[in-house]
């Protein structure tokens, strides 16, 4: 007989429910963004009176979850960066000298006085200069013991660095496993940092991902330019706070072995010698927050891991009456004088900031140091009209295919083809409250992907309607003919939309961005639409039935 359970009508008329329920908030789509918003605000701290009266623009009890806009509707800002992994390896080759130094000295009777070549660094070679050739055998002996096994799965066996000689110079450099586990990590970290930069401003729906070999692709909705997300992700950040030496007004003077020599931010035309070896660095930082020093200019409160609170404690206590700089990317940003012991780990940058550049600068410390810098190959700002057009565009295609189904459902099924389209408007509804309820980021693809699904999502209901139409020439009575019509159309419903899910799965593994975004509609939508052609019609036509009792039937 024909007949469906009541629990089975309940769950089928519950989960419609529920999925409209979902997507109702996208029909007051700046109403509830807003009220997100407030939310946010007042519970980062920021409980005014307007945020109060905006989060209070839509009802506490009702869902609040929105389908977010990418950057092609919302508009916003495209970058392309590489990093620069050849930074890393001159990084890793300077903080090798020191101890490479501190090894060679003890046999200075063998391998003579050392220097090494400064410029050779850039070219990612340790270049030491003997003045006794004869001792080279014994100094890359030496040399030798400092390498460390390569910490990756394929450098398994691997040391980090190669010593070889050219003449009278013993030459470091990196290994090729070692170069390939150091570009992984680097990579890695570099996305990493990335994100929480952007996560820290507060966005929505950034595309962060690797592409490539050195390359990370970066999409932020919703900001206002290139220039501003370049601003924030662009800066390496690398604080370091260093001893000392001197002040010149010559970029070009001597700074002497184990020294350099770095512009002051604030004073133009002065320079500071400073030990190279800084004493703490910014990778020992837990936290940075904008603040205002005791004459209530802006400035930035900082505070070390126990590791770098020891050691800023202990220099601090060493070194009162002493210079001590504060140095990131490269210029001394401040250099006070050491007043007092400065134990507990916390501390204070001071200089010629504004309030924004205070607090950007707490972002920069705060999300870590990039641990390459970037160039930028490929930059795009997405003005938010161009992403207007594209949403009413979308709207366009998806109301003229929309109408068009259901005028042709209508007029080829009759009263089965207006159940039909009841479904078909209840799956539209599904497929937002599901991308809702996951926080999916709606593409202009993404919106191709609808517009499809509503093409799609009649099909099933085109094979059960015809099924049924064979099986009342049969002579079949109208119940066992509605019963067999979904019974036998099953199994081709089933079949054609496992493959078209798998193609849908497929280009969301296999691809990324806005690939992705037509994956995700185009597989939602296939589930939305099987479940209100076998489901919803279903229940509408028994109900209909039910009520009726037809002798005949007219699909």
């Amino acid at each position: 007989m024909l007949q469906i359970d009541l629990w089975k009508r309940v769950l089928i008329w519950a989960t419609i429910v529920l999925g409209l329920l979902l997507a109702m908030p996208n029909a007051f789509y700046t109403r509830v963004e807003t009220h997100n918003d407030a939310v946010k605000a007042i519970e980062a701290g920021g409980n005014t009176s307007e945020n109060q009266a905006l989060a209070a623009n839509w009802p506490s009890y009702l869902p609040s979850g929105l389908v977010n806009l990418g950057l092609d509707l919302r508009g916003g800002a495209h970058l392309l960066a590489e990093v620069q992994v050849e930074d890393v390896y001159a990084a890793r080759l300077k903080a090798l000298w020191p101890e490479l130094r501190d090894v060679l000295r003890p046999e200075r009777a063998t391998v003579g006085t050392i220097r090494w070549n400064s410029n050779a660094i850039a070219r990612g070679e340790l270049r030491v200069k003997l003045s006794t050739p004869e001792g080279m055998p014994r100094a890359m002996e030496l040399a030798r013991g400092l390498a460390q096994p390569v910490v990756s799965l394929t450098g398994a066996g691997a040391t980090d660095i190669e010593v070889t000689s050219d003449g009278d110079e013993l030459v470091l450099t990196l290994s090729e496993a070692e170069r390939q586990a150091t570009d992984e990590r680097t990579l890695r970290q570099s996305l990493e940092i990335i994100r929480r930069r952007i996560d820290e401003v507060g966005t929505r729906e950034p595309t962060i991902q690797r592409q490539g070999f050195d390359r990370i692709l970066i999409q932020v909705p919703g900001i206002g330019s290139a220039g501003e997300l370049k601003e924030i992700i662009g800066t390496t950040a690398q604080l370091t706070f260093q001893p000392v030496v001197g002040r010149t007004g010559n970029a070009d003077d001597r700074a002497g072995a184990g020294n350099e020599i770095l512009p002051s931010l604030d004073e133009e035309g002065v320079f500071y010698i400073l030990e190279q070896n800084p004493v703490v660095t910014g990778e020992e930082l837990v936290d940075a927050q904008p603040a205002f020093d005791q004459n209530g200019r802006p400035a930035v409160n900082f505070r070390f891991n126990p590791s770098g609170a020891r050691k800023f404690g202990d220099y601090t206590a060493d070194n009162i009456g002493s210079p001590f700089a504060i140095v990131l990317d490269g210029e001394v940003i401040s250099a006070p004088v050491i007043q007092s012991h400065i134990p507990g780990g916390s501390g204070i940058i001071t200089g010629n900031f504004t309030v924004e550049e205070s607090t950007n600068l707490a972002v920069l410390l705060r999300a870590g140091a990039l641990p390459a810098g970037l160039e930028f190959l490929e930059e795009r700002t997405i003005g938010p009209e161009l992403g207007q057009d594209s949403i009413d565009a979308g709207k366009v295609a998806t109301a003229v295919a929309f109408v068009a189904v259901l005028v042709f459902m209508a007029a080829s099924y009759g009263l089965f083809g207006l159940f039909a389209n009841f479904a078909l408007i209840v799956n539209i509804g599904l497929i937002f409250g599901l991308l809702s309820l996951i926080g999916a980021t709606l593409t202009l693809p993404g919106i191709a992907g609808i517009v499809l699904t509503v093409g799609m999502a009649v099909d099933a209901n085109v094979l059960i309607f015809e099924r049924i139409r064979e099986e009342l020439r049969t002579a079949r009575g109208p119940a066992r003919a509605i019963e067999l019509g979904y019974e036998k159309a099953l199994s081709a419903i089933v079949d054609a939309n496992i493959t078209t899910f798998i193609t849908a799965v497929i280009l969301y593994v296999m691809g990324s961005g806005p690939v992705r975004g037509f994956a995700i509609t185009l597989g939602l939508g296939i589930l939305t639409s099987v479940f209100t052609a076998i489901f919803v019609t279903r229940l509408l036509i028994v109900i209909w039935f039910e009520r009726r009792r037809p002798k005949t039937l007219e699909v």
